[in-house]
């Protein structure tokens, strides 16, 4: 267990094309998660800024800089993290770290504004995730999730229905979050029909470039003001805290970073490694936990991780999927808020969302419709690449 807990969270929309620039994104975002703490500006200690595509999309350099002086918090210690698509549970864990060496008070953003740049050249800047050999031989992420998703399919008898459930169960559960890009279901024959991308894969199994951001309030425990002190960001002074939840455990792993060079395509090292990890720092096993946001950037990739992380065992997250065990009603709720499916995928954000969406289960804020009752420990996992990196967090209220 880590000293660290999650005092205050807030998000902007995810949506196609934002209005505002990356920074006044990932200010919003910040904005709303300080609000949202007992915690006041002048408590923070250091900020620490997911952002994936900078130097691709040439949307911001030195946005962490940029970011403090637009927030007004200049003195802080700050800087940017970049792991592809992972960067955001990154950037959450680089928050943990400083609370724990004793910073105090933390604020971790992730911000991506992907609606810069062309779609080629935004395609063109994740196709680079992979290994340069298998880049230049024109090998893609959408390539590897076209491979992984047929040899799934072929391995363990599945049909096709199987992938356009995951599709189906994720847009149903982004119908009633505000912050999601698409509220919209989608029935299994959409997703079926839907144009081919890599096959087996279709449009409803990738999921969509998004701009957004997302912000945490990360606070060491002996940091947290009592419910009768005053709330530094809120002009009322007698409001109390909201609940605070604590970060059991977070950890990281690489794979291996060429997906032809691993044993099997299908397994995923650096997921099973870092579940393995989480749950071991936090005490806890995959049976404990309530909800769970896992990286579902391709349908198949939900399945393959949660088999890797021992939710199920392999080859049967496909039928239990179909049987609504995943669903927001059943024995264990996946990705209750859309996942990167449904609600966005801009990358620097996405692991902070996740963590978002967590804290807001955890401490029963959503309406009944969107709330999984009673839950008390729920799980991230965010993936850079095919499987190169992970990074998961074991959160409890």
């Amino acid at each position: 267990m880590t000293d660290a807990l999650i005092a205050g969270v807030g998000m902007t929309r995810f949506e196609s094309e934002s209005t505002r620039s990356v920074v006044g994104l990932a200010a919003l975002a910040a904005e709303r998660a300080v609000a949202d703490s007992p915690h006041a500006w002048d408590d923070i200690a250091s900020l620490h800024v997911g952002n994936a595509l900078a130097e691709a999309l040439g949307t911001r350099a030195g946005i962490a800089n940029a970011l403090a002086a637009a927030l007004g918090i200049e003195g802080v210690a700050a800087d940017r993290v970049e792991n592809t698509s992972a960067t955001g549970a990154s950037a959450c864990h680089r928050g943990v770290d400083a609370v724990e060496r004793g910073a105090g008070v933390a604020l971790v953003v992730g911000v991506e504004k992907m609606s810069v740049a062309e779609t080629s050249t935004v395609t063109g800047a994740i196709g680079r995730l992979v290994h340069d050999r298998e880049y230049e031989q024109g090998l893609t992420l959408p390539s590897f999730g076209g491979l992984a998703a047929g040899a799934y399919l072929d391995r363990h008898d599945a049909p096709r229905e199987a992938l356009a459930a995951v599709a189906r169960k994720n847009h149903r559960n982004a119908v009633d979050n505000e912050f999601a890009q698409f509220r919209r279901e989608v029935t299994l024959d959409e997703a079926l029909d839907s144009p081919v991308v890599a096959d087996p894969l279709r449009l409803y199994d990738c999921c969509p470039m998004t701009d957004g951001a997302a912000a945490l309030v990360v606070a060491h425990e002996d940091a947290a003001p009592s419910a009768g002190d005053d709330a530094g960001s809120s002009d009322d002074a007698d409001r109390s805290p909201p609940d605070l939840v604590r970060v059991a455990s977070t950890a990281g792993a690489t794979g291996t970073h060429a997906v032809a060079d691993r044993p099997d395509p299908l397994d995923l090292e650096s997921v099973r490694t870092a579940g393995e990890r989480a749950f071991d720092g936090a005490g806890l096993g995959p049976d404990d936990v309530d909800v769970a946001c896992i990286h579902d950037a391709f349908t198949v990739l939900e399945l393959l991780e949660l088999e890797e992380l021992g939710f199920y065992d392999s080859g049967t997250a496909w039928e239990a999927t179909l049987d609504g065990e995943t669903a927001l009603d059943g024995a264990l709720p996946v990705n209750p808020g859309g996942g990167l499916k449904a609600r966005g995928h801009p990358l620097g954000a996405t692991g902070v969302s996740q963590i978002v969406e967590l804290v807001w289960q955890l401490r029963g804020d959503l309406p009944p419709e969107r709330r999984v009752p009673d839950a008390e420990t729920g799980f991230a996992i965010n993936v850079a690449g095919f499987g190169n990196n992970s990074v998961c967090t074991v959160l409890t209220a």
